[in-house]
C-alpha cells in the first residue's frame, strides 16, 4: 500500500468534493471546503512553532476545528492529546504532564464547563511544557499561561513546509483507564486510524449518497472520533452534534432520514423517550450501542420493536471502536451482544483461558486477545506498560473476557476492577488518589453500584484522626474529578474487608460492593 493511501488526508478523497462532508448546526462545510480548513489549520500550527513530534493538546466540544486540527497535525508529523470536555483540573494536569503538550486549544466557555477555572487550579510547574493557550471563541481566558486567538480561518498564514513520512508516527493520544493512577496514553498513527476508517466503510457497505450518520458521541474518544473518521472515508455526509443531547439528536434524525448513529444504550434510551411515534426513523439502518447501564436488554427489545435497529459491537481506545460489530442477519438475541464480526478482514480474536493459560476452545469464556491493522502503536511514552499489554507473538491482551461464537466473538465483562461510569471506563485507583490527597483521610477504596438504574460509585474511607465530612469531601472531588466520578456515597470505615493470597493481602471489592449496596438499601 502507498504512503499516501495511509494517510489522513487520504480519507477526504477528491471525486466528491462538493458533497457536503459534515454539516455542523445547520452549517455544511463541503469536503473542498475542509480541505481548505486543514490548509489553513496546517499553516497556524507552523506559525506557532508546532512542527515534528510536538504535541497539541485539544480540550473542545464537537466542532469543525477539532477535525482541523487532527488533520493538520497529521500533516506537519505533530501528535493530538485528545481532552474530554468533562474532565476536571487533576485529569487535565495528568494527561497534559504525561503527553508533554506544547500548545492546547481550548473553547472560551461551552453551556455549563468553564474551562478556565479547571485551569485555574492547574499549577503551572504541574505541567512544565505548556507554553501557550489557543482560544476558540475569545481573545483570551483568565489562565496563567500566554494565550492567544485560534484565528486559522480568520487570516492567511504563510504555507507551512510538509515533512514527510509520518504516516506511522504517532498522531492521535486517547486517554484509557489503567488500573493505577491516571489514565495512560494510547497512541495511534496515520495508518492505524485510516486502514481502520477504511474497514468500517467497506464492512459497512457505506455510500456516499445513501448513508449519512448523527455524530453525537465526543470526538476526544474512540467510539466518536472512528464512527466520524469511517463515514468521512465513505464520502458519506455527517451530522454533527456538538455535544449530545436527546432533542436535537431526535431533530436530526428525523429531518435528514439519518442511516446510522452510534452512541451508549441510555442516548438511544433518552431519544426514544422523547417521541410517541411508534416507529419514528423509518430510515435508520443501523445503530450500533454500547451496553453501559443495566436495563440494556429490554431497552434493545423496545427499540426493535419501534424500529430502530440495535447492533452490539466491541472496541477500546487500543484496538479502536467499532472494531468489531453484529451483522443484520445475526438472530437479535446474539445481535444485542457485545462483540460480533471484525471489521477487517485481516484482524484475528482469539481467547485465553485465565485458569490454565491457553488457548479456550469456542464458547469457553478467558481474556480475548487481538491482532489487527486497527492496533495501537502503544502507550505514549510508556514502553513498560507497552510491553505488559503485547504477547510474546504480537496480539493485544484486552483485558476483557469474553468467549468465541462461529467465526465471531462474544463480549462478556471487563477483568479486574475497572468501572464503567457514565459511558466510560474509568479505573478505582485514579479516584482513590484523589480521596487520599483529601485532608483527614488515611485510606480509600472505590466500587461502582447500580443506583436507580445508573452506575455510580460509592467510596469507603478510613479516617486519619478527625473523621472526614462527606459534603466536604464531595464539595473537593467535584473541583478535582469529572462529575460522573464523583462518589455518589462516601462511608467511613475502621478497615476495609480483606483476604490472604499467596501475592499478600488482597482487599475484597466484591465484599465492599455488597456493603455498599446493604447501606444504600437502608436509607
Amino acid at each position: 500500500m502507498h504512503a499516501d493511501d495511509v494517510s489522513l488526508q487520504s480519507l477526504i478523497g477528491s471525486e466528491t468534493a462538493a458533497d457536503p462532508a459534515f454539516v455542523f448546526d445547520g452549517t455544511p462545510v463541503s469536503r473542498a471546503e475542509f480541505s481548505g480548513m486543514v490548509e489553513q489549520t496546517t499553516a497556524w500550527l507552523a506559525a506557532q512553532g508546532i512542527g515534528k513530534g510536538d504535541v497539541v493538546a485539544v480540550w473542545l466540544v464537537n466542532r469543525v476545528e477539532w477535525v482541523a486540527l487532527l488533520f493538520a497535525a497529521a500533516r506537519l508529523g505533530a501528535v493530538v492529546a485528545a481532552v474530554n470536555t468533562r474532565y476536571r483540573s487533576a485529569e487535565v494536569a495528568h494527561l497534559l504532564k504525561l503527553s508533554g503538550a506544547k500548545l492546547l486549544v481550548v473553547e472560551a466557555a461551552f453551556r455549563s464547563i468553564d474551562f478556565a477555572s479547571v485551569l485555574a487550579d492547574i499549577a503551572k510547574d504541574e505541567v512544565p511544557a505548556l507554553q501557550e493557550l489557543a482560544v476558540i471563541g475569545a481573545d483570551a481566558i483568565p489562565a496563567q499561561w500566554p494565550c492567544i486567538r485560534f484565528d486559522a480561518f480568520d487570516k492567511p498564514y504563510p504555507p507551512a513546509p510538509m515533512p514527510q513520512d509520518n504516516v506511522d508516527l504517532p498522531v492521535l493520544l486517547y486517554t484509557t483507564s489503567g488500573t493505577t493512577k491516571g489514565p495512560k496514553l494510547v497512541a495511534h498513527s496515520q495508518r492505524t486510524l485510516a486502514t481502520h476508517a477504511n474497514s468500517v466503510a467497506k464492512a459497512l457497505q457505506l455510500s456516499p449518497r445513501r448513508h449519512s450518520l448523527l455524530a453525537m458521541l465526543p470526538f476526544c474518544g474512540t467510539f466518536g472520533m472512528t464512527s466520524l473518521l469511517g463515514f468521512i472515508a465513505a464520502g458519506a455526509t455527517v451530522h454533527v452534534l456538538d455535544a449530545f443531547e436527546a432533542a436535537p439528536a431526535l431533530q436530526i434524525l428525523s429531518e435528514h432520514k439519518i442511516t446510522h448513529a452510534f452512541g451508549s444504550d441510555e442516548m438511544f434510551r433518552r431519544i426514544l423517550a422523547l417521541t410517541d411515534e411508534q416507529r419514528p426513523f423509518p430510515h435508520l439502518r443501523v445503530c450500533g450501542f454500547a451496553a453501559f447501564q443495566p436495563g440494556w436488554r429490554e431497552l434493545a427489545a423496545e427499540a426493535e420493536a419501534r424500529g430502530l435497529p440495535l447492533f452490539g459491537l466491541y472496541g477500546s481506545s487500543e484496538v479502536q471502536a467499532l472494531f468489531s460489530i453484529a451483522r443484520p442477519s445475526d438472530a437479535f438475541a446474539d445481535r444485542i451482544e457485545g462483540g460480533g464480526w471484525p471489521m477487517s478482514p485481516e484482524a484475528k480474536v482469539r481467547v485465553r483461558d485465565t485458569e490454565t493459560g491457553e488457548l479456550a476452545a469456542q464458547d469457553v469464556s478467558g481474556e480475548i486477545e487481538i491482532s489487527a491493522p486497527s492496533c495501537f502503536l502503544g502507550y505514549f511514552n510508556n514502553p513498560e506498560a507497552t510491553r505488559d499489554a503485547i504477547t510474546a507473538d504480537g496480539f493485544f491482551r484486552t483485558g476483557d473476557i469474553g468467549r468465541l461464537r462461529d467465526g465471531a466473538f462474544v463480549y462478556e465483562t471487563r477483568a479486574g476492577d475497572a468501572m464503567r461510569l457514565g459511558g466510560f471506563l474509568v479505573a478505582p485507583g485514579e479516584i482513590e488518589d484523589e480521596i487520599k490527597s483529601c485532608a483527614d483521610v488515611a485510606d480509600a477504596q472505590v466500587v461502582a453500584v447500580d443506583l436507580k438504574g445508573h452506575a455510580r460509585c460509592v467510596a469507603f474511607v478510613i479516617p486519619a484522626g478527625t473523621s472526614p465530612q462527606q459534603e466536604v469531601l464531595t464539595a473537593r472531588l467535584r473541583e478535582r474529578l469529572a462529575s460522573y466520578k464523583v462518589p455518589a456515597r462516601i462511608y467511613v470505615v475502621d478497615a476495609f474487608p480483606v483476604t490472604d493470597s499467596a501475592n499478600g493481602v488482597k482487599i475484597q471489592r466484591a465484599k465492599l460492593r455488597t456493603m455498599a449496596m446493604e447501606r444504600i438499601a437502608a436509607e
